[in-house]
Order: structure tokens, then C-alpha cells, then sequence
């Protein structure tokens, strides 16, 4: 079957964002693929980098310093070129089959990396190379960009009744 790379995005104020991105990881996984996640905004170890670790096929990088409206400016900026400067090499060498760039819209909403440079990667990547991009607020140039968008809508959340973020849930 001949491959024709995706850009799938995954946005939207709702949960489930990463969670879908995560879920394609296993489904490519499954089929032998070669991949490569990418957390902007995480800082810290997580679930998912943990599980991943497992799985041969997957290079994972948790690249962030924290959300961004808990950290320092200038430390999150630098956390970002570097992200990004990854994300660049790792797309454009060609070695992976599927990349996900977790969080990637909160680059372009915080200003951290010009949306153009987003836009241009997304263009000119390797033409085998899988997409899969999440955040919510994405732009309508990204959204136009993509070839799948899933809109995750809040419809209740328990953090609305003051139950915090869980370990193994959110995290």
C-alpha cells in the first residue's frame, strides 16, 4: 500500500489531546514504525514518557520547562528553540516514520517560535514522514495545513469540582 504522510492535529479546549496523539504512537508501534515524540510544554518526567521508554521504536524527549504561565520567561523561551531545534532535526533526517510534536500550538499562541517556521517544516518535511501535531487554540493556518483535525470539546471536567490533576489520568 502506498503511503501518503499525514498531518493530524488534535485541538481543542477538551481533554484527550496527547491522550489520541499517544494512541496513534501505539497504533504505529504496532505496525513496526519508527517514531518520534516530542513535549514542548511538559518539563518532567510523565506516564507517557515512562511507557514509551519500554518501546524500542519510540524516541521520546520531554523538551518543556514547565507550563509556561508557571516559569521563566526567558528559561521557557530557550526550552522552546531547543524543542524546536529538535523537532527540525529529527523531521528533516527522515529516520522516523510518524513524529508527534505534543503541544506544539502553545509555541505559536505564547510566541515562543514563529508560526511560519512551523508552517515551512509541516511543507517541506521528508514526503514518508507522518504528522501528528496537538494544543489547544490551534491556529487557522495550522488547521488549514493539516490533512486530519479532531476538535477535543470540553463537554465536563472533574477539575471543575476541585478535583486536582491525578497521576496515571492527566499526567
Amino acid at each position: 500500500m502506498a503511503r501518503h504522510a499525514l498531518t493530524i492535529l488534535y485541538t481543542g479546549r477538551g481533554k484527550g489531546k496527547t491522550t489520541a496523539a499517544l494512541g496513534q504512537v501505539l497504533r504505529a508501534a504496532g505496525h513496526g514504525f519508527k517514531i518520534c515524540v516530542i513535549q514542548f510544554i511538559k518539563g518532567k518526567s510523565t506516564g507517557e514518557s515512562n511507557a514509551c521508554a519500554s518501546l524500542d521504536m519510540v524516541d521520546f524527549h520531554v523538551m518543556g520547562s514547565g507550563f509556561t504561565w508557571r516559569q521563566d520567561p526567558d528559561e521557557t523561551k530557550r526550552a522552546a528553540e531547543a524543542g524546536w531545534s529538535l523537532a527540525e532535526k529529527m523531521i528533516n533526517a527522515g529516520q522516523h516514520d510518524l513524529v508527534v510534536l505534543d503541544e506544539v500550538t502553545y509555541l505559536v499562541e505564547h510566541q515562543l517560535i514563529a508560526e511560519d517556521r512551523i508552517l515551512k517544516l509541516i511543507r517541506e518535511r521528508p514526503s514518508h514522514v507522518h504528522l501528528v501535531l496537538t494544543g489547544r487554540d490551534a491556529s487557522q493556518k495550522l488547521i488549514d495545513q493539516a490533512d486530519l483535525v479532531t476538535e477535543m470539546i470540553e463537554v465536563k471536567h472533574p477539575y471543575a469540582a476541585g478535583v486536582k490533576a491525578q497521576q496515571g489520568i492527566e499526567f
